[in-house]
């Protein structure tokens, strides 16, 4: 284990409203401390421990139930996309923000394929990581149009038809329905509204753009997404976007 210090809720907020917590996975003691020095001193976030590997990563989730893991990819004993694996298949609400040296798409791939909600390079600035993982705590995508149209296009061109499996996932929210293809399923369950927001989402839009795009309000928006996600059983909207294309409600508007 990380002899870094693991605190339990040390700050209070001005207002007292609970802080978010987070965890550091980096196997770098020095970006470990540059990480935590860069969130430390923000009044709403709160560094609650610190691992050196993917299994301690795993290990420190269970017992401090972060609100987000930073998570870098190349770690020993267990890399970040597995440790990220198990900790989405263990609790699902934990949200993961993958900070990498690497941009390349078969990374930012294999992230989101593994659970991850975003990911930042580690070069990013103090006020670029805090305004990532203040949009991955408040549900906004972390990824900038160029690499979400990038993913979109990996995942459409690798995904080709829909597996029995995701269709069967999926009807287990919508039991007492005819079945059909996933598209169909999806379009089912989710509103028309719903589905022109996901397939905003998808691209990589934000609440605001949506909310523009949609001329609805910002809260509505808001709305919506939550209700795609809980619809899709998903737990962020990078994984809602994941799951639309490979149920290929995407493809049919390209």
């Amino acid at each position: 284990m990380s002899n870094a210090p693991i605190k339990e809720n040390m700050k209070t907020s001005n207002d007292d409203t609970r802080l978010a917590r987070l965890l550091i996975a980096e196997d770098s003691a020095l970006v470990r401390e540059s990480l935590r020095m860069m969130l430390s001193d923000s009044s709403d976030l709160e560094v609650a421990g610190e691992a050196e590997n993917g299994r301690e990563a795993v290990e420190l989730c269970r017992s401090l139930e972060p609100d987000l893991v930073l998570m870098d990819i190349r770690m020993p004993e267990m890399d970040g996309l597995e440790a990220t694996k198990a900790i989405k298949e263990a609790q699902p609400e934990v949200s993961v923000l993958m900070v990498t040296t690497h941009r390349e798409p078969d990374y930012l791939l294999e992230a989101v394929r593994s659970g991850a909600a975003g990911y930042i390079l580690k070069e990013s600035s103090a006020q670029e990581l805090l305004d990532a993982v203040r949009r991955v705590l408040g549900g906004e995508p972390t990824l900038d149009h160029s690499l979400a149209m990038r993913l979109l296009e990996r995942l459409t061109d690798e995904t080709g038809q829909n597996t029995g499996h995701d269709q069967q996932q999926i009807s287990e929210h919508h039991k007492g329905k005819p079945q059909g293809s996933g598209s169909m399923i999806v379009t089912s369950i989710l509103s028309g509204r719903e589905i022109e927001a996901l397939r905003l989402i998808a691209v990589g839009k934000t609440n605001r753009q949506i909310a523009q795009d949609l001329m609805i309000s910002l809260s509505s928006v808001k709305t919506y997404v939550q209700r795609i996600i809980k619809k899709l059983g998903v737990s962020d909207r990078t994984q809602a976007s994941v799951k639309a294309i490979e149920l290929g409600l995407l493809s049919e508007q390209r």
